[in-house]
């Protein structure tokens, strides 16, 4: 009896001290939830502002939810590895639904949408191509990072599908893709100075905000009044920016209004109010963070050196720029990881390729001469763009990447650093070369005293004449797109250089450099049209147009090489006007085509 008694005051004692363990327990519930979110150790946090549906999968199949993920994912990948992209993109969505924290997924899923999806539609329909790379890139910004904020392989992965898939050449399409971005963004940001990215900067965020401004207020009531389109507070600023665009789809009174507030405030601020609505909301750009890239990256004025003119943001390598350093902001850690380092990388490879082709010239096949400004209007075939490099990006480069140097320099995988090191020393290599051919010698002279001085190699203890001489050799033998482009236009420039300064023999030296390395080019890839060089001819006009704009030099040496060539080579623009008149007649036979084609 009596051990009886005991046992029961033991089980009634040990009841007690259990639910007073497990009140004490959930006191502390929830100090250690905080602190495992300050740490970044929750993986499924509930979802805020999330559909309802996407709400209920992520806790309605409680622990089993894990388990087909991994079941989804698995066949997902086998699908891929099959070639079939559509079924494998439908298991990507359900994924996405189920975690929408597993960050690998959003990835795949755009990847699979951007170049598997795209590359399987026919050559001949770049529109439905350009569609799913959008799509792409459109479910990394738009959902997978606002889901994973913190996730930098989302954002290292949306750069690189500006960078690659855009930029570069890869796709039978490129050409496409880059004139879509060309005209896309030309309304937008196309002819910005500074003083244009601050004010968009500035700019109210909420519509609201400029109904209620008393300056502009008269404005919008007057639009609505003229075309009821304009009554529409959801679509106003997709309808505004079309009509301003092209008027002639909007009522005719909406016109007069325009023309009743040109060149007043309200019509001024109104303009940049919906540039930078647009910019926010559909492209998801920060003017602010827009403005600081510019600041930091933008093209050194040569007439004050200290001065950041803004980028290009209608080359896809600003927005691979842009959304690279967003990362680095947002999801960076500033230690290895191989994420990271890729992100880094991108700021690098954007930078450089904004060096050796960043300034973006649209030729119109419509007009006799090619104006270096993106022409307004819908896309089509009398529409080409083309890259020039842009020197005045090389510095933002060189401190980019020391930056990036001093930032590794320390970690234990020393085979990252020493490639960052190898891709640095390469780009000073090209980068002498590139200036050297350009005529530019005191700042070719610079980069390569700078190369000898960190990279100390048996190959530059040589003068630069004869450095540049063994580069031009090196690079004639392993000749590829860029590299021949860039050594073509530096060539041409240097020899109307040369011409200026009446050093003839010279200057037909190296332009007939530049046609060998062109004719070598040709003769190599002349069967793939993708990264087919333009007309050589087109090429030399492409180089005139730097070398006159350039006010790095001296103006009478510039207004040498024009009276020079009025004067005494008047067939080189005549040649020019016979190939902008061929190309012309091209493009309209193909629109002649086109009808007959669609049947």
């Amino acid at each position: 009896m009596i051990m009886r008694l005991r046992d029961i005051t033991i089980r009634i004692v040990s009841i007690i001290l259990a639910a007073v363990l497990l009140i004490a327990a959930g006191l502390q519930l929830d100090f250690i939830n905080s602190q495992r979110k300050e740490m970044g150790l929750i993986v499924n946090e509930p979802l805020e502002n999330a559909p309802p549906s996407l709400a209920f999968a992520t806790v309605a199949m409680g622990a089993f939810r894990g388990l087909v993920v991994d079941i989804l994912w698995l066949r997902a990948d086998r699908l891929k590895e099959q070639g079939q992209y559509f079924d494998a993109k439908q298991l990507a969505e359900w994924i996405t639904t189920l975690q929408p924290r597993f960050a690998s997924v959003w990835e795949f899923h755009a990847w699979n949408m951007a170049y598997n999806i795209s590359a399987a539609i026919p050559v001949t329909e770049p529109e439905q191509r350009w569609q799913w790379i959008k799509n792409g890139w459109e479910l990394l910004r738009d959902e997978g990072i606002p889901l994973n904020p913190k996730a930098i392989v989302l954002y290292r992965q949306l750069a690189l599908l500006f960078q690659h898939k855009i930029s570069g050449t890869t796709d039978d399409a490129h050409e496409y893709y880059k004139l879509q971005l060309v005209e896309i963004m030309e309304p937008l940001l196309g002819a910005a100075d500074s003083q244009y990215f601050k004010d968009i900067a500035e700019a109210p965020a909420e519509l609201e905000q400029v109904i209620n401004d008393a300056n502009i207020a008269p404005l919008i009531k007057a639009l609505q009044s003229a075309d009821g389109i304009f009554a529409d507070k959801g679509r106003f600023v997709q309808n505004y920016l079309s009509f301003r665009q092209n008027p002639r789809r909007f009522a005719a009174e909406a016109f007069k209004v325009i023309d009743s507030f040109r060149g007043g405030w309200a019509l001024k601020k109104l303009d940049i109010f919906t540039k930078a609505w647009q910019l926010r909301n559909v492209w998801k750009l920060d003017p602010v963070l827009m403005q600081q890239l510019n600041k930091t990256y933008g093209p050194i004025d040569w007439t004050d050196p200290n001065t950041h003119l803004p980028l290009d943001w209608r080359h896809p390598d600003t927005h691979a720029l842009y959304w690279a350093v967003k990362g680095l902001k947002t999801a960076g850690k500033k230690e290895y990881s191989i994420d990271e380092t890729n992100t880094d990388r991108i700021v690098n490879h954007s930078l450089q390729n904004l060096f050796r082709n960043g300034k973006v010239f649209v030729y119109d096949l419509s007009d006799t001469i090619p104006q270096e400004s993106s022409p307004q209007g819908s896309s089509g075939p009398t529409k080409k763009v083309f890259y020039r490099p842009d020197f005045r990006m090389f510095e933002n480069y060189n401190i980019a990447a020391k930056a990036v140097l001093e930032k590794y320099k320390d970690i234990e995988k020393k085979g990252t650093y020493q490639s960052l090191k190898d891709g640095h020393r390469h780009m000073l290599t090209n980068a002498v070369l590139s200036f050297y051919q350009a005529g530019l010698k005191l700042q070719a002279q610079k980069i390569f005293e700078q190369l000898k001085e960190l990279y100390p190699r048996p190959e530059n203890e040589v003068s630069l004449v004869v450095f540049a001489r063994n580069r031009i050799r090196d690079e004639f033998e392993a000749l590829g797109i860029n590299n021949a482009k860039e050594q073509i236009l530096a060539l041409l420039r240097e020899s109307y250089f040369l011409y200026a300064i009446r050093d003839d023999d010279e200057a037909f030296g190296r332009e007939k450099m530049a046609e060998d390395i062109y004719k070598y080019y040709q003769s190599i890839y002349s069967d793939d049209e993708r990264i087919d060089l333009p007309d050589f001819k087109l090429l030399k006009y492409f180089a005139i147009v730097d070398f006159l704009y350039d006010n790095r030099l001296v103006p009478e040496i510039r207004r040498n090489l024009l009276g020079r060539i009025k004067i005494e080579r008047p067939k080189l623009f005549e040649q020019f006007r016979q190939q902008a008149e061929k190309l012309k007649e091209q493009a309209e036979q193909q629109q002649k085509q086109a009808p007959q084609e669609s049947k």
